[in-house]
């Protein structure tokens, strides 16, 4: 399904496959000999999306672009089943395994591998030819690659990455306190622009 946001139509270059059922929502351009398949969706949140060359988007995957980071996959790139990305940049030749989460900022070097369920956090920065293990965490510039149950150590690099100001605009909360209705209202305001889309 293609659907116009704010004033914005996916492109489909003649050579790509899109599935009948995946979504591709607002400045979203899929380019020559790729493939997007069976209920990934591609959207364009006041940030543009791009699939470069020879790309695979698979099953269910989810792709966001922002107002503050676009998301750009270069050439040959693989997107796994379920896998989330949301406002970073994918060079050539990576590999993320299903369920890989790419996060807003994030920058993965040519051929780097994120395997299944591995993280590549907030405004990370993963070298070429790196590897993410199956459910490690990748967080910081230059990147540290930790296991899953290293929360100390993640902490200790993410914390600095601020995500409610990055992504947000908020400040962290004090002690008892809550980001949420201040997330769910600005959040909700910005995603309710989808009001005026249309199909095409």
């Amino acid at each position: 399904m293609l659907i116009t946001h704010e004033g914005r139509s996916p492109a489909v270059h003649p050579t790509a496959y899109v599935a009948p059922t995946a979504t591709l929502c607002g400045d979203v351009r899929v380019g020559p000999g790729c493939r997007v398949l069976f209920g990934a969706v591609l959207t364009a949140e006041g940030g543009p999306v791009e699939v470069g060359e020879g790309s695979i988007v698979m099953e269910n995957a989810v792709l966001r672009g922002t107002r503050r980071d676009p998301l750009v996959l270069g050439r040959h790139v693989l997107v796994g089943p379920t896998s989330c990305l949301t406002g970073c940049r994918v060079e050539d030749e990576v590999f993320l395994a299903t369920g890989s989460r790419v996060f807003n900022g994030a920058r993965i070097g040519t051929r780097a591998e994120v395997r299944i369920n591995g993280v590549v956090h907030l405004r990370t920065v993963l070298p070429a030819d790196a590897m993410v293990p199956i459910g490690w965490v990748a967080v910081g510039d230059p990147a540290r690659i930790l296991p899953p149950d290293d929360h100390a150590g993640i902490w200790e690099v993410q914390k600095d990455l601020d995500f409610p100001g990055y992504v947000f605009g908020l400040e962290r909360p004090g002690d008892g306190e809550s980001l949420m209705p201040a997330i769910s209202e600005r959040f909700g305001r910005a995603l309710g622009r989808h009001g005026d889309d249309r199909q095409i």
